[in-house]
């Protein structure tokens, strides 16, 4: 069956339907990533987007319990050039057109991707629709050009209660802002206790609970929505050892008087490199934004840049110089991607740890 991509530009491409049989819009970004399609497709901060993969083929090892990052997708469409026919893999328990079909997500294979992806890079994120037919394009293109597929994004995707990672040792707190399952993963493997709570959680309901450090996690859309969020950092940096990772390290940078803006197309993918500034090694990075820190507007009293993108310049990294706290904009839980940067979970823990031995 064939089904459509329209751009609120008015650019038209067509393919071969699976998935959803439904019609979808959302914000149109591509990802470089040559493997982790499930790990994308489930990752919360792709919430109300319509993933285009660059990787020529998807679905050519199935699905899996293992690699779920969420357990309910929030991704608007998949679109891809080449579904793979007959997947193979001693762990796949389910296949890439089932599962989206499953949970309501339409997918369009056979498309130029790209051509698609020159498109966006060259004007920008753009918003789409996945649609069955296309004769009313003008009908189409308005309602694309009205709609705000990402605005409140957040506390769609957050826990609305508390719940536990059981662990021992170390008493974290993470305040959810569309998590991903790698994040409790990398804590688990460190001896931690997890309470992870919803992105409305108080500075007061968390100094409730006498945690031991804080993580700020992922998530999707605009940090600048997230105002109530960012008094809560503001307030607990002072008391508590802090990490941010992605809209946490934006939520921090944002608690301390920075600014952040809409980058044109984002960094989606495994293969970011990413300098630290004091020792000038290079990690290979996964990430996923749309925003980003603006460098010129850091306090410099307050805060120091501790990481850089190496193609851009974009700021990678952030640390509190009178807290202890500090964030990074891309994964070091890195599922799927590189685990170059991974030791960034050992500096938080032994943050919490020198902090705990202090008090």
């Amino acid at each position: 069956m064939k089904r459509y991509l329209v751009l609120e530009d008015g650019s038209i491409f067509s393919g071969e339907a699976f998935g959803a049989d439904q019609n979808t819009i959302g914000e149109v970004v591509f990802n470089t990533g040559m493997t982790g399609y499930q790990e994308s497709i489930t990752d919360q901060s792709y919430a109300n987007q319509i993933l285009v993969f660059t990787n020529p083929l998807i679905g050519n090892y199935g699905v899996n319990l293992d690699d779920y990052e969420s357990l309910e997708p929030q991704i608007k469409g998949v679109i891809c050039y080449q579904l793979a026919r007959r997947p193979s893999s001693w762990r796949m328990q389910d296949t890439l057109p089932h599962f989206l079909e499953q949970n309501g997500i339409p997918g369009i294979q056979g498309i130029d991707t790209r051509e698609l992806v020159r498109k966006l890079r060259e004007h920008g994120t753009l918003r789409g629709t996945i649609v069955d037919e296309v004769n009313n394009l003008q009908t189409i293109v308005d309602k694309l050009k009205k709609s705000q597929p990402t605005k409140g994004i957040i506390k769609k995707v957050s826990t609305k209660s508390a719940y536990p990672n059981p662990g021992t040792k170390r008493n974290i707190v993470v305040v959810d802002f569309g998590i991903k399952h790698s994040i409790l993963r990398e804590l688990a493997k460190r001896d931690c206790n997890v309470i992870v709570l919803p992105c409305t959680t108080t500075a007061q309901q968390i100094e409730n609970l006498h945690p031991d450090g804080v993580l700020l996690s992922n998530g999707p859309g605009d940090p600048e929505e997230m105002t109530d969020a960012v008094k809560m950092v503001a307030e607990i940096e002072k008391h508590f050892p802090l990490f941010g990772i992605c809209m946490g390290h934006q939520i921090f940078a944002l608690a301390n008087g920075a600014k952040t803006y809409k980058m044109k197309f984002g960094h989606r993918g495994f293969n970011h490199p990413v300098r630290d500034i004091a020792t000038g090694k290079i990690a290979f990075t996964s990430q996923n934004h749309g925003y980003a820190v603006d460098a010129d507007s850091i306090d410099k009293d307050r805060l120091m840049i501790t990481h850089e993108e190496v193609n851009d310049g974009a700021v990678e990294g952030l640390r509190h110089k009178h807290y202890p706290a500090f964030s990074v904009q891309f994964h070091p839980d890195a599922a799927p991607g590189p685990h170059d940067a991974d030791a960034l979970f050992d500096d938080f823990i032994s943050m919490v740890d020198q902090q705990k031995e202090e008090h």
